[in-house]
């Protein structure tokens, strides 16, 4: 059966799978090895080269998720972002950027590419029109994230997309956020598709790793700055990669239900100040992300009330862990303006929209109830302490 009719579940489990032909054991053997024959061989495997067994096989799978021909694995997801930015661009080059994503790759262009005299613009906004006002004669890339972090911003994929086709520009997207569970942007013509696969595909917050999928021919230019750079992963977390997404269509979906829930729950609530969610009707792209995404995802952002201290709130937590990373199967929040996005400046995030009292919320399995009556007693231990001042 071809992998295009099999079910997501089923590719989860079964495909890029290791078969163990010698003891026939249910779960993929690991390879630990570094070295390996490279006479009478039909390929050279080394570790760095993103080769090994376990990395190819995992690769596969990766690619049946995201649609794609091919993919990589990296030793994390900024591994995956830098190296694929410095594989289509150079200097003189021009890079377009969504103008709110991941601190993390925008603290990485500010402070990288003026090195490398490679330039680039950040977006007014979300509409394809922003994207168009951004472009020069010598873009050569355009990234995006949707939804973005921390604002769960909603961007049209398929319109970016077919505006850059009309260019020659490559496309590129950080999936991580919706995950291949809610959203497959290949299938909406975007180049190629990178993941921080310590968030969703990883699901433990045990694992780093990154990736990426995409074309043979741009995993094959990305492979040859990748192997340069050193990005690669070992065996034992490539192993335990692919042993954790055996299970991400059952966690992202209950992910999903949960987190849906607990936006209509904080968005009802007369102490929330505003709630980020793109499955909330009142969120400005709703109808875009219903039209783009299979389900609306498990992360969302919230501002407390006025007077309301954001920081007090976390600490007085005592089952949603006050917690960096995103996308375990336990609840977490932070403060972005502390995490995520502590590398802009004030005067940056001000900008983005990204206050001091924004908490961002990954949202895991456990039982709604609970994680309501948590959120409700801190934000009472909060008023009373205030009170008590």
């Amino acid at each position: 059966m071809s992998e295009e009719k099999l079910g997501l579940n089923t590719i989860c489990t079964h495909i890029g799978e290791i078969k163990d032909e010698q003891f026939k054991g249910a779960v993929s053997p690991i390879y630990m090895s570094t070295s390996y024959q490279f006479e009478d061989v039909d390929v050279k495997r080394y570790p760095r080269y993103f080769n090994t067994p376990n990395q190819e096989f995992l690769s596969k799978k990766i690619a049946a998720l995201e649609h794609a021909e091919a993919a990589m694995i990296f030793g994390s997801g900024m591994a995956a972002i830098s190296t694929t930015l410095f594989a289509f661009l150079k200097a003189g080059d021009h890079l377009v950027v969504q103008n709110t994503l991941y601190g993390g790759t925008t603290n990485f262009i500010r402070e990288e590419f003026p090195k490398h005299n490679i330039e680039y613009t950040f977006t007014n906004g979300y509409n394809v029109s922003d994207f168009e006002n951004a472009i020069k004669p010598n873009t050569k890339l355009i990234l995006i994230e949707t939804p973005s972090n921390p604002l769960l911003t909603i961007t049209d994929i398929k319109a970016v997309a077919d505006l850059a086709k009309s260019k020659g520009i490559v496309t590129c997207i950080d999936n991580t956020f919706a995950s291949p569970v809610n959203q497959n942007p290949i299938d909406l013509g975007i180049d190629i598709v990178m993941h921080s696969a310590t968030k969703y595909l990883g699901g433990h917050s045990d694992i780093l790793a990154g990736a990426i999928a995409s074309s043979h021919e741009h995993i094959e230019t990305i492979w040859n700055v990748g192997k340069n750079l050193g990005g690669s992963l070992s065996d034992f977390t490539v192993w335990m990669l692919e042993r954790s997404i055996k299970t991400l269509g059952l966690r992202v979906k209950a992910q999903n239900r949960n987190a849906k829930k607990m936006a209509k729950f904080l968005d009802a609530h007369i102490d929330i100040k505003k709630v980020y969610y793109p499955g909330l009707k009142s969120h400005p792209q709703y109808e875009l992300a219903k039209s783009q995404m299979k389900g609306f995802g498990g992360m969302l952002s919230f501002e407390l009330a006025d007077g309301l201290d954001a920081s007090q709130f976390q600490k007085a937590l005592k089952l949603i862990k006050p917690s960096m990373s995103l996308a375990g199967v336990e609840s977490t929040m932070l403060l972005p303006h502390k995490t995520s996005h502590a590398l802009l400046t004030q005067e940056q995030r001000d900008s983005l929209g990204i206050s001091d009292n924004l908490i961002r919320f990954s949202v895991g399995i456990e039982s709604r109830k609970d994680l309501m009556n948590d959120i409700e007693q801190a934000i009472h231990s909060v008023k009373k302490s205030q009170l008590i001042s």
